[in-house]
């Protein structure tokens, strides 16, 4: 059963928070805490956790980070990313830094 969104929300910030200040977390690890170790169960929930960053980082709740800088846009970004608390307000969404 694949979890909804609330809970997918609910896990990422927990995680995200449990990590602290100036750390990071894969979005798989989010993942595998709902879906479980194993591949078949949590790889189906990649899209979602995707899809609620990026939700997250538009409210300002969590920071979306590729190659270790905030992206600029966390609608149009590519590859492998991490997710973090928020970082400085020169740094949030819409900075100019490239990815």
């Amino acid at each position: 059963m694949i979890p909804d969104d609330y809970e997918i929300e609910l896990t990422l910030v927990r995680l995200v928070t449990d990590r602290g200040a100036d750390k990071t977390v894969c979005p798989s690890e989010v993942a595998r805490a709902l879906g479980g170790p194993h591949p078949d169960g949590w790889g189906p929930l990649m899209q979602p956790v995707r899809r609620q960053a990026v939700r997250l980082m538009k409210q300002g709740r969590i920071a979306i980070l590729r190659k270790g800088k905030v992206v600029a846009d966390p609608d149009d970004f590519r590859g492998v990313y991490r997710l973090s608390l928020p970082r400085d307000a020169d740094q949030g969404p819409g900075n100019t830094d490239s990815v």
